[in-house]
């Protein structure tokens, strides 16, 4: 009898307990969302801290934000341009001083930033950059060379050595464990299956690396000799000499303005607002002056109830897992876009849609689908796809259902072509590991995706031409988009990545441009001039955020110990190798990051 005393007493008091701390984060929620806006006294200084990634938004989770208060305040593409415009209109802001070292943004993002810091300056207020002892990176100093001064702390690093990448194969691994690739593809560039196939990569594999390296390396080159002065040739010799003190080397060739202490560019900011030396500049943080709302700032607003919706779909491209409560953080799933799309086009005040993507593809079945909501999207309302920093194979597809197509400069997309993915394990199962299978089956094809034995010549027969079908799908669906003839989109389709700039050339995409250009198409092809951004998915309640984050702590329990440039890669083929009824993909051919 005590036992059950005891039992049910712990039980109401873990109840209790539960409850007590719901309610606790409820209220602290609350509280942390009323914080009043800030006030902004004049001849404050806008600090911002630029590190790591910048993402195009911080997802707007209140558990997040509770649990981690600078989850919010991390600056991302969107709060960036935001608090950029704000300050340059804002007569209480005197200038900026930015403080960067590692950033990791995709350079889609990076060439976003770097135009919004050049617009900045157009208010006249100073730009400065500075670092840390971590020193910058070239992304980091690429968005420098738009600064009035580059400041460096004199012992810190600098690393300006140009870009690689740097591609892993798996094919010594399988042989190693006893597992045999069966792959196919449609398009000589379709080379998502090389590394399980090859121990080196072709020369079709390679020739798209290097045209996107090289991009990357004349955005870059291009921006310092902007800043300098010296020619793209002087630029490169710099970057080809040996980083030995690199920082002084630097500073003596006019990359760096100012070798300087943290305190000794405080020192320089107060002479640049004529403070005496005993008065001290004000500082307002990126998190707080968010807070800051345009009209405080002296921007003007709108009152017009006339909006445009702005859907963000971001992620590998999955089905939906029945059988998951949580959803699929980090997908882009068929039923959780529907119900984006749905939204936006029931709301009346809606004018136009900006579908915002930013995937490297994934399931053609599931690509196909989104395909359609788009362009069921687009019978109602006009619809504007903005290719983020990638859209590519699926995400690529889904874009071909809206009316215009914009890529940013260096969008990766294209990638026009299917694979099919299929690992015989026989000899790792049975050889290896001493397993014995016997397989019993109703009709002759039941077993056609076993693991344990290789594909019959009829199965290998039967799949290509499954996959011949799908790609012929894929470039009839870009030729009616395109206006193109199937004949003209398969020459420069075949499974090729492209960036933004090339895709356009090549008329892939309608134009280059950031997510405000395609605002501004969208209010054109609207007939508005006035309008609201409505942002999709909305914003999660607390109950939502408490319920739903479980998806989200899973992917991050498996995928958090993997270094960053490596994580992408492991999750895509965590995915792929999960969806064991899903073998064709419409998916970016390999994961880049340069260094």
């Amino acid at each position: 009898m005590q036992f059950f005393k005891t039992f049910f007493a712990s039980l109401l008091g873990t109840i209790l307990g539960i409850l007590l701390l719901i309610i606790i984060l409820f209220a602290a929620v609350v509280s942390s969302s009323s914080e009043p806006e800030p006030y902004i006294r004049a001849n404050t200084v806008l600090t911002i801290s630029l590190t790591g990634d910048i993402p195009e938004r911080t997802p707007d989770d209140p558990l997040q934000e509770l649990l981690n208060p600078g989850a919010g305040a991390k600056v991302s593409v969107a709060s960036l341009k935001s608090n950029l415009r704000k300050a340059a209109a804002d007569d209480n802001i005197a200038g900026v001083w930015v403080t960067a070292n590692n950033v990791l943004a995709s350079w889609a993002n990076l060439e976003v930033v770097y135009d919004a810091l050049g617009e900045f300056k157009e208010s006249g207020k100073f730009l400065y950059f500075s670092t840390d002892d971590i020193g910058m990176n070239e992304k980091a100093y690429m968005l420098a060379t738009q600064a009035d001064s580059v400041f460096y702390t004199p012992e810190s690093i600098l690393n300006l050595s140009g870009f690689a990448a740097q591609i892993t194969l798996y094919r010594g691994l399988l042989e190693t464990i006893g597992v045999e690739p069966e792959m196919m593809t449609v398009g000589r560039y379709k080379s998502v299956v090389e590394p399980y196939m090859n121990r080196a990569i072709s020369d079709d594999y390679r020739v798209q690396i290097e045209h996107i390296i090289d991009s990357y390396s004349t955005t870059f080159v291009n921006a310092v000799s902007n800043k300098t002065g010296k020619s793209v040739d002087e630029i490169n010799e710099i970057l080809n000499t040996p980083p030995v003190d690199r920082v002084k080397f630097a500073y003596e060739n006019g990359l760096i303005d100012v070798l300087a202490y943290h305190d000794e560019v405080e020192e320089y900011i107060k002479q640049r607002m004529g403070l005496d030396e005993d008065q001290t500049f004000r500082t307002v943080s990126h998190g707080r002056y968010s807070r800051v709302s345009y009209r405080r700032a002296g921007l003007e607003t709108t009152d017009t109830s006339d909006k445009i919706a702005v859907i963000y779909a971001s992620g590998n491209i999955m089905p939906q897992l029945s059988d998951s409560p949580f959803g699929q953080s980090g997908s882009i799933t068929v039923q959780n876009f529907r119900k984006q799309i749905n939204s936006a086009l029931e709301d009346d005040d809606v004018k136009s849609i900006v579908v915002y993507i930013n995937s490297p593809g994934g399931a053609a079945t599931t690509s196909d689908m989104l395909w359609r909501e788009v362009k069921r999207a687009s019978e109602k309302k006009p619809v504007v796809a903005h290719m983020g920093t990638v859209a590519a194979s699926g995400g690529y597809y889904m874009a071909m259902g809206a009316d215009t197509v914009v890529a940013q400069h260096n969008t990766i997309t294209g990638s026009i072509g299917v694979a099919l993915m299929i690992f015989n394990a026989n000899e790792l199962l049975t050889d290896k590991l001493d397993l014995d299978y016997e397989t019993i089956k109703s009709h002759e094809f039941a077993d056609l995706f076993d693991l344990t034995r290789p594909l019959s010549d009829i199965e290998k027969d039967v799949l290509q031409r499954d996959l011949d079908a799908s790609y012929e799908v894929f470039l009839n669906v870009v030729a009616e988009n395109r206006g193109m003839t199937r004949d003209e989109v398969h020459e420069v389709a075949q499974g090729r990545v492209y960036t933004g700039w090339r895709a356009a050339e090549l008329g892939l995409v309608d134009e280059v441009g950031d997510l405000d250009r395609s605002l501004e198409l969208a209010a054109e092809m609207a007939g508005i001039t006035d309008f609201k951004i409505d942002t999709y998915p909305k914003k999660e309640d607390l109950f939502q955020a408490l319920f739903g984050a479980a998806d989200a702590q899973v992917r991050s329990i498996m995928f958090g110990w993997i270094p960053e440039p490596m994580r992408s890669e492991a999750e895509t083929l965590h995915m792929m190798a999960s969806q064991q009824d899903i073998r064709t993909w419409m998916i970016l051919p390999f994961h880049i990051d340069t260094r």
